[in-house]
């Protein structure tokens, strides 16, 4: 009896055993993406003939069309050297004209209004104007010790080229004449009062006389009463004129300059509302 061999196979191996979450599907960022080659000038976008996504194949198609639409828009447009020489030569044929000609030759509208409405248009020398209706432009009023330096104001004022007329009592007032009527006339004989405020004015009862009478004249002021204050505190400064601005002594020409730009002031806004009322 013949004996048969059996062979005998290997068993298989069991399998390891593979965590559940690697049976999950792969993330979509983490799967390879698919590459295709896209012909220079093919859709896609890869004008370059370079490896693009799949998931960019649109947008590189849409970027190509636009690059193509630039291109040929700037072929289109770009100025020939002729077309530019022409245009520069005829620039130098017809220049344009400059602004300062223009508007030397051609002043504006408004211009021509401000002129006319600033001050210096207003003729105050002209026989017509009011300033005539008086016979001073300005009355000085000050004490007797405060002579020089109103005498040196009024040589000022008296040598400017409009020729302002001062009222100085000693050189002006009538011999004889009452003291009161003379001070009385001098004020309303006169468009301005320049009151100099000093110790001696403060001290003298016919300067508190005068500029009663100058406020009495004018109680609103309306630039006629032009205080000048010399070697006095704003403390000792007269409470009748806290209301006006005045004019400090201590540099002298920028006080005599002052002076004579508010009377100035005064006679053109004066005659300046006067050539405006009808007749």
């Amino acid at each position: 009896m013949r004996r048969t061999a059996l062979l005998r196979l290997p068993r298989p191996r069991p399998r390891p055993s593979v965590p559940a979450r690697c049976h999950l599907p792969l993330r979509p960022e983490s799967q390879p993406q698919r590459r295709v080659r896209i012909a220079p000038g093919g859709s896609g976008g890869g004008a370059d003939g370079r490896l693009l996504p799949v998931a960019a194949r649109r947008t590189g198609f849409q970027w190509a069309l636009m690059a193509g639409w630039f291109q040929r828009l700037l072929r289109r447009r770009k100025p020939s050297p002729g077309s530019m020489e022409s245009g520069l030569s005829a620039a130098a044929r017809h220049p344009p004209p400059s602004s300062s000609s223009s508007s030397s030759s051609s002043p504006s509208s408004s211009e021509a209004r401000r002129l006319a409405a600033s001050p210096c248009s207003v003729d105050i020398s002209s026989a017509s104007s009011a300033r005539w209706a008086k016979s001073y432009d300005a009355c000085i009023c000050h004490s007797a010790g405060d002579l020089p330096f109103a005498e040196e104001l009024a040589a000022y004022l008296e040598g400017q080229p409009e020729g302002l007329r001062c009222f100085l009592q000693p050189r002006d007032a009538a011999p004889g004449a009452a003291v009161p009527t003379e001070l009385c006339e001098a004020v309303r004989g006169s468009h301005c009062w320049v009151l100099l405020i000093t110790p001696a004015f403060l001290r003298d009862p016919w300067c508190k006389y005068q500029l009663h009478q100058a406020l009495a004249e004018a109680p609103a002021a309306d630039g006629r009463a032009i205080p000048v204050l010399k070697d006095v505190g704003r403390g000792e400064y007269p409470a009748e004129l806290r209301s006006l601005y005045y004019i400090p002594a201590a540099r002298r020409d920028t006080a005599f300059r002052q002076v004579r730009d508010a009377v100035l002031r005064y006679l053109r806004e004066l005659c300046r509302g006067s050539a405006g009322r009808p007749e």
